[in-house]
């Protein structure tokens, strides 16, 4: 039985060869290892800030181990796995600049999913109130948010581009469904991408 994933994880998972390996980095509570290693065979491994994500990671069977991505990635080896991925966590980072560069090093190619704040909803809210949005994907206040650094699409393809780091695919969603890359920053609530250092 398919499992049943977040829209970006199932992007991700969909995209990824079977028989890989791979770190999850921010793993959650698990769900996309699990899928991927009982639907495509692969060696899924995971670090995880939060100890009930690690407990219930545990509790599937996963191998992860508790970590925190600004601090611990540099422990993994060069080209160690097929795939590095990042999902809803680069905005929470102390620095995603120097993580990005951490997950291409340790994978030969990454996979980096995240919110955009650019989103029509938020540009409306933040025009109509004068206050941070809180929306249906972004539930909280902006003093209680684990968000640190509120990207944009454009921003990062501008890192991107800055850090000589090629995009192999990208996707954009938008209530779930996936929408064209056709003024994304504008449309898209989130954004995957998929990278490799040329």
């Amino acid at each position: 039985m398919k499992a049943r994933l977040r829209p970006d994880l199932a992007v991700i998972a969909d995209s990824v060869t079977p028989g890989a390996s791979l770190l999850d980095v921010g793993c959650g509570d698990g769900a996309l290892m699990a899928a991927l290693r009982d639907e495509k065979g692969c060696d899924a491994r995971g670090m995880e800030l939060d100890p009930a994500n690690v407990a219930a990671c545990v509790a599937k069977g996963l191998s992860v181990i508790q970590g925190d991505a600004d601090k611990d990635l540099a422990f993994y080896p060069d080209k160690s796995v097929d795939y590095a991925i990042l999902s809803q966590t680069l905005q929470t980072t102390m620095r995603p600049d120097k993580v990005l560069e951490e997950l291409l090093r340790i994978g030969a190619k990454a996979f980096v999913s995240f919110p955009n704040f650019a989103h029509w909803r938020g540009r409306l809210s933040l025009l109509w109130n004068g206050r941070m949005p809180v929306t249906r994907l972004l539930p909280v206040p902006w003093y209680e948010t684990p968000n640190i650094h509120h990207l944009t699409i454009n921003d990062f393809r501008a890192l991107l581009s800055e850090r000589a780091i090629t995009v192999d695919g990208q996707w954009f969603l938008s209530g779930g469904s996936r929408c064209s890359a056709s003024a994304a920053n504008f449309r898209a609530e989130h954004a995957v991408f998929l990278l490799s250092r040329g």
